[in-house]
């Protein structure tokens, strides 16, 4: 008989912490636990929240009368770690302390989620089980042509949804009985940010950086931009270096044009015929589209399938479009929504099972830069 694992999933957000509770595939509960804004104010730092959102987090366990008792394992979604290959990295008393330290203090960048394997762990102090880190953000396994740019010191680096990504490369292969490790697919992120990304043989070889500013627009994210257009900007007195920033980052792409980043409160101006909003819409759709198509030819046109994911993903119009688009690439298959707990439970439970080894983090990023094959030349000569 199978195995029944008990998997206890947490992914901090910035003012919130999701947590579910997976008997094997089954999620048996699940919660969006939030913290009072407030609150959170009162701490100087990030790592300085731990001890409240996890006694938050128990409390909310307590209330709707959920046992830890005899879990498995603890997955937690994590990030600000050095560029690291993806899988699974278990956390023990041996193995990726180092992983534990460097989300801790955000090594690479500050955000909650960085909370997620301390919390884990202060759980597990408690119930006992196993503690997971399951593809973070930080995964780096683009091809080597694909970080060069037109300037030597300026490369391009990963930064994705890469934990959905995997989870639905992995959901599509099982579903066309194949293996995620053998296929080669595009798969597309569409929510609040967009990945656009190339897998080959289970790595993620070619994909925008949603955090650096790179790809389509998003709804609060500008994408890729006219380089000297943004540098007159930059220099043209209007905006601080940090109102810049946040224009790119928090308030650019659909939010920017339209006033809103709601896709359903678009499609409502669409309707009513703003003809405007019709336009930035089709050219989310269209970037979308020319970003797939590039990861076409960074996989050589050898493409088993394409997949859609992520909340935007529901619309049925973008759907439509992007069919029209790229149906002639490869299948192209719908999978709306997001599946972060879920990849988070599956990845702990591939390696509890042995179907999965897990990863050691070195802390050494996979990428830095290509001075090693400049000093190979300079020898050679």
């Amino acid at each position: 008989m199978e195995k029944t694992y008990k998997v206890f999933a947490i992914n901090p957000g910035s003012t919130s912490t999701k947590i579910a509770l997976f008997e094997n595939e089954e999620k048996v509960f699940s919660v969006n636990v939030t913290h009072e804004a407030q609150k959170l104010k009162t701490f100087h730092e990030i790592k300085d929240q731990l001890e409240f959102r996890t006694e938050t987090i128990m409390e909310a366990i307590r209330e709707n009368g959920v046992s830890l008792e005899g879990v498995d394992a603890f997955a937690a979604r994590t990030g600000g770690l050095a560029s690291m290959e993806g899988g699974v990295y278990e956390l023990d008393g041996n193995t990726n302390q180092i992983l534990a330290e460097h989300a801790f203090v955000g090594f690479a960048a500050k955000h909650p989620n960085n909370l997620g394997p301390r919390i884990a762990m202060e759980l597990a102090n408690v119930y006992g089980g196993r503690v997971f880190v399951v593809n973070p953000p930080d995964v780096d396994e683009l091809d080597d042509v694909e970080r060069i740019t037109g300037l030597h010191e300026v490369f391009r680096r990963a930064g994705s949804h890469a934990l959905n990504l995997k989870e639905n490369g992995i959901r599509y292969a099982k579903g066309v009985c194949g293996n995620y490790e053998e296929m080669n697919l595009i798969i597309c992120h569409i929510g609040g940010g967009v990945s656009v990304s190339a897998h080959r043989c289970g790595k993620i070889v070619s994909c925008n950086n949603i955090v650096d500013g790179d790809g389509p627009m998003a709804p609060t994210r500008a994408g890729a931009l006219p380089a000297l257009d943004l540098l007159r900007l930059c220099f043209s007195g209007k905006y601080t270096e940090k109102e810049l920033y946040d224009r790119i980052t928090k308030t650019g792409g659909l939010a920017d044009h339209l006033g809103t980043s709601e896709v359903l409160d678009i499609l409502k101006m669409i309707e009513g015929g703003d003809r405007y909003a019709k336009l930035i819409y089709d050219a989310f759709i269209y970037q979308i589209a020319k970003a797939a198509g590039g990861c076409a030819a960074a996989l050589r046109g050898m493409v088993d399938g394409i997949i859609l994911t992520g909340g935007i993903a529901r619309d049925n119009y973008l759907v439509d479009e992007l069919k029209g688009y790229l149906s002639w690439i490869a299948p192209i298959s719908v999978q709306a929504g997001e599946f972060e707990m879920e990849a988070l439970a599956a990845g702990a439970i591939r390696v509890m099972s042995g179907e999965e080894k897990g990863k050691i983090y070195t802390g050494i990023p996979v990428f830095t830069d290509f001075e090693h094959l400049k000093a190979d030349e300079a020898v050679a000569v």
